[in-house]
């Protein structure tokens, strides 16, 4: 999830760079939103991980 998140960023610069504000702000959206999908994940995963058994 954080490899398509660097993806989209990168996307969202490059396009940025060449002039095509439309797409740059929308391959931005899109980093964020996988941004925030992969903390939500991340933090589950740490809440519910394993845990050794005594």
């Amino acid at each position: 999830m954080l490899t398509w998140t660097i993806t989209f960023l990168i996307i969202a610069v490059i396009a940025l760079v060449l002039g095509f504000g439309g797409l740059a702000g929308l391959a931005a959206t899109i980093a964020k939103v996988c941004f925030v999908i992969f903390l939500a994940l991340f933090v589950i995963s740490l809440v519910t991980g394993r845990r050794p058994i005594v």
